[in-house]
């Protein structure tokens, strides 16, 4: 190993320190989530009458009665720390890597608190946008729950959500055997 590359090392541990330490102190993470009974065809998950069409989601779901819709956000903090990493392309690789970490993180803690609440286990979160589920469908997941109003979520008009270190997904509820 080169010595150059040990300094490297060190200074990039201490960028990946001093961010992760400034998301800390900045980000304020929302998360929620609701429990519906549902229903499951070959190639459709449908929740009181609302039908999302997905074959790989309906083959996560297959066999689940009951689904969560669980959204989580840094919130704009997260947005306004990116913004000003614009000029670092290193500082913005931090910065993004780090926040993406805080919202799996975010999104992990939402998913025990479901497992917690109701005694359950549940299944790998399944998002709109993934596979064969259109990111269209995500205008009827916001409608299903009050994910603005509760979380400060927006969606535009092509279904990005803002602030954009945010999250939707379904989460399948193992049933009770």
């Amino acid at each position: 190993m080169r010595a150059g590359s040990r300094l490297d090392d060190k200074a990039v541990s201490a960028l990946v320190d001093e961010t992760v330490e400034l998301i800390e102190k900045t980000v304020r993470p929302k998360s929620l989530f609701r429990v519906f009974d549902c229903a499951v065809t070959e190639n459709e998950l449908i929740i009181g009458g609302v039908i999302f069409k997905s074959a790989r989601l309906a083959e996560n779901l297959a066999g689940c009665e009951k689904v969560a819709v669980l959204a989580a956000t840094l919130g704009t903090e997260g947005d306004r720390l990116l913004r000003a990493c614009s000029g670092e392309s290193a500082r913005l690789a931090a910065m993004q890597a780090a926040l993406a970490a805080k919202t799996e993180e975010i999104c992990d803690a939402a998913q025990r608190a479901i497992e917690k609440n109701y005694g359950v286990k549940t299944r790998s979160r399944f998002s709109p946008g993934y596979y064969d589920l259109d990111i269209s469908e995500q205008k009827k997941l916001f409608s299903l729950v009050d994910i603005t109003k509760r979380c400060g979520i927006t969606l535009t008009d092509t279904f990005q959500m803002i602030p954009t270190k945010s999250v939707t997904a379904f989460v399948g509820i193992e049933n009770e055997n």
